[in-house]
């Protein structure tokens, strides 16, 4: 089926009282993985790749955004359940515009660095140019702590209300993603959210809101979030970690034929663990979102 509209997506999750799941993946097979375990459940699902991974200067190899959005379009379009695109995250505005160029229908412009003032002109650019191509633009106002030992700083600070309110119908934002205790990138244990806020933002933003970091939240604060309105949770650190907890375990087999090991697909093929491992993780989270039946 052609790729979903996300505002019709999320229209319907909030009128029906759960959210989407944006499962985050980065190759072929977590990207079938999310897709499996969408199908699996009859849910809606947001598929695509972190922006900031892809783009950011650091890389050994310089990455083809052409050739995502190709994987990421035709994975939507097999689908057999609702499918949107993302190009989650990314600082690199020259990027983020050729996104929506390709197809991706959800983009999401971001820079730690940036102050409010600059940030806006940014969204507002990147607003304009996305709307011409039927894609939408979510934008993230206050700070998520990291969760990595070797981040400089570990400190959050929330979603302010008029800030958001402000800065939202200023840049034609279409969603906007909060901080209410969330953490990006936990990795062990899950905490609990703030509610108070979460219902002041929900009462005063005209639109939908995001959580990411939805792996360190805990499981009865995320369906409490959804039942309020949340429309859509961002996950990644947990289906990484178990993708590589699946693939290490794997490698210490005793098959030597490369081909049984790659590209077989067999139960030995790490490409196939991988996926299984994806698919699982999604599995076990999807539910807490309220969405599963719902495609």
């Amino acid at each position: 089926m052609p790729v979903e509209s996300v505002k019709d997506m999320l229209k319907k999750a909030i009128a029906g009282g759960y959210a989407i799941g944006y499962f985050e993946g980065w190759n072929l097979e977590s990207t079938q993985a999310v897709i499996d375990a969408a199908e699996l459940t009859r849910s809606p699902i947001i598929i695509g790749f972190n922006g900031e991974f892809l783009s950011h200067s650091a890389r050994t190899v310089e990455e083809r955004l052409e050739l995502y959005a190709a994987m990421g379009k035709a994975a939507a379009e097999s689908s057999t359940v609702p499918c949107s695109l993302i190009f989650n995250e990314c600082a690199q505005d020259d990027w983020t515009r050729r996104a929506c160029e390709l197809g991706f229908n959800l983009v999401m412009p971001v820079d730690p660095n940036d102050d409010d003032d600059s940030y806006l002109r940014r969204a507002k650019n990147i607003s304009e140019h996305a709307h011409n191509y039927d894609a939408l633009v979510e934008v993230e106002l206050g700070k998520l702590a990291s969760g990595l030992p070797d981040e400089d700083d570990h400190k959050s600070s929330y979603t302010d209300p008029e800030t958001a309110a402000h800065f939202v119908a200023e840049s034609g934002a279409d969603l906007l993603a909060v901080s209410v205790g969330n953490m990006h990138i936990k990795l062990k244990g899950r905490q609990g959210l703030n509610f108070d806020l979460l219902a002041t933002l929900l009462k005063k933003i005209p639109v939908p809101l995001v959580l990411h970091g939805g792996t360190g939240i805990e499981d009865e604060a995320l369906k409490k979030a959804v039942e309020m309105g949340v429309a859509k949770v961002n996950y990644g650190t947990y289906i990484k970690q178990r993708y590589l907890t699946a693939i290490r375990e794997s490698i210490n087999n005793d098959f030597e034929d490369p081909y049984r090991l790659i590209g077989y697909g067999t139960d030995e093929d790490i490409t196939v663990i991988g996926r299984r491992a994806v698919r699982d993780a999604v599995l076990e989270r999807i539910e807490l979102l309220g969405c599963c039946g719902k495609a």
